[in-house]
């Protein structure tokens, strides 16, 4: 197993722990749309880690509205974790178009005040 020191400096950017209310949009078998409230439990420039009541497909594509700044952006599942006690699944997600900062979070490893 690689060490945590080998897998943060094989990250794009850094992980922060944050809680984020947002409401992930999905495409149901039958083409219907489906939008679920979840949460942020992690954030980085490039994705994040969702906490939802539903398991997607690997490589699936889904759009994620902030909860507080109500922007939305496309994203694709990356990762998926069964669910655990609490009936709930942990996703990792991969932004499609990163733009700016879309969580509005400041990174540890971005210069304040920048």
């Amino acid at each position: 197993m690689a060490s945590a020191r080998a897998m943060i400096e094989r990250r794009r950017s850094s992980r922060v722990p944050t809680r984020i209310p947002i409401k992930v949009y999905s495409r149901e078998g039958d083409g219907d749309l489906m939008h679920i409230p979840a949460e942020v439990l992690a954030v980085s420039r490039y994705g994040a880690r969702l906490r939802l009541p539903f398991l997607l497909d690997l490589g699936s594509h889904i759009e994620i509205l902030h909860g507080h700044s109500h922007e939305i952006r496309e994203f694709r599942v990356i990762s998926a974790k069964d669910a655990g006690v609490e009936g709930l699944f942990e996703l990792g997600v991969e932004i499609l178009h990163p733009a700016r900062n879309f969580w509005g979070v400041q990174f540890p490893d971005e210069a304040y005040g920048a």
